[in-house]
């Protein structure tokens, strides 16, 4: 077993680094700064092989093992920030307002960047590490990481396995966990326009009201989670974005609605698909409107892979003891795209605790940089895992 002590000597660079990052955010694919700020930290590492522009500003960089016969495994960051105003209040709160870290990428890249920095120098393993620093994670599809797999990135640097790793709020810091199969669901989005005829809103008699319209198909589609499907099976759909007239006295044309559905079966997939618009145009037509319905699936299971899962596993009990590592934590309901990595290479994906903080996506939200030891341990720890010399 070996100690987090020995990383604590990076928390510090790596701490500037989180909060640079932290001040100066970046949103989905346009990361100029952010991208330029990896690949020059990166090249000060002594890493020569540095392959900018990937997926817009996605950035891969390779690190050759002292024993370079052996395979190559891919270590991923994401790097964008959200469209949130910042209320941390903290000294390095964001500079660009509307923009902010609040999903912990800043803490992601500072720690993979950490894990980079003595990996470059002790390069103890055997075959090569591929640093994947991931743009746009956050938005609709296609996403970053969509868009890195369907460039080659596996093919093109021969990446065998393929690892990744996220900040939990509510764990303590110097916990992990992990589980085998199925750790976060896929998300799909839908959008439905209700198409009836506005009017005068003194006068509703003379028109086909779609915010009323509106109104009951969101009303109907909860039935189909706790009417049309088994209660022990997960299945999430939730509206979010509803857009009608801008005027107290208009009845619109039209209503646009917009949501997401969360789901670990791929029939449940199919069935939301069906269902919801067949509610949206049962209850549209029923009232003599019609609808246009869109559905877009966004991004597939998280799914970790059983041996890849046992190397995370021991690579954590080795940083922090088994009694710190829950290998059966709770399935997420939330969608992550390095899902489309995992779908193309075996490996895991492993939580490390954040500690009692604001959750993920709240504008008071801020990475813990005591936690910065622990991910660029496990990281290190894993390469030394899973390429032993």
């Amino acid at each position: 077993m070996r100690s987090v002590e020995t990383f604590r000597k990076l928390q510090r660079e790596a701490t500037e680094c989180r909060r640079h990052l932290h001040e100066n955010p970046e949103l989905d694919f346009r990361l100029p700064n952010t991208a330029k700020f990896v690949a020059e930290k990166l090249a000060s590492f002594g890493i020569n092989d540095i392959e900018t522009g990937i997926a817009e500003t996605g950035i891969v960089a390779l690190i050759q093992g002292e024993g370079r016969e052996g395979p190559t495994i891919g270590l991923r960051a994401d790097m964008d920030a959200l469209p949130i105003v910042e209320a941390s209040n903290k000294p390095w709160s964001s500079k660009t307002p509307g923009i902010m870290h609040a999903c912990g990428h800043d803490g992601h890249t500072a720690m993979l960047l950490g894990a980079a920095k003595y990996l470059a120098a002790t390069r103890n393993f055997k075959g090569t590490v591929a640093l994947i620093f991931q743009p746009a994670e956050e938005p609709e599809f296609p996403t970053g990481g969509f868009k890195m797999v369907q460039e080659g990135i596996m093919h093109r640097f021969n990446i065998s396995q393929v690892y990744g790793m996220h900040i939990q709020p509510g764990l303590d810091i110097g916990k992990f966990g992990i589980r085998a199969g199925a750790i976060m669901a896929s998300q799909d989005d839908f959008d439905i326009s209700v198409n009836g005829r506005g009017g005068h809103a003194a006068h509703p008699s003379q028109t086909i009201d779609p915010v009323v319209i509106a109104a009951q198909i969101i009303l109907g589609l909860q039935a189909l989670v706790s009417r049309k499907t088994d209660p022990l099976e997960s299945l999430v759909i939730s509206v979010t974005k509803l857009s009608a007239a801008q005027a107290y006295n208009i009845i619109p044309d039209k209503v646009e609605i917009s949501g997401t559905v969360r789901t670990l079966a791929p029939a449940l997939q199919d069935f939301a698909e069906r269902e919801i618009q067949a509610v949206a145009q049962g209850i549209a037509r029923g009232f003599g409107a019609d609808i246009e319905f869109k559905y877009t699936r966004s991004v597939p299971v998280t799914f970790n892979h059983a041996e890849q899962t046992k190397l995370a596993v021991t690579a954590a009990q080795n940083l922090v003891g088994a009694a710190n590592v829950d290998e059966a934590i709770k399935i997420s309901m939330g969608a992550e795209d390095f899902a489309y990595m995992l779908a193309e290479r075996p490996g895991a994906y492993i939580l490390v605790g954040n500690g009692p903080t604001h959750q993920c996506h709240n504008p008071a939200f801020d990475f813990d940089d005591e936690a910065l030891p622990y991910g660029i341990g496990w990281w290190v720890t894993l390469v030394e895992t899973v390429l032993p010399i």
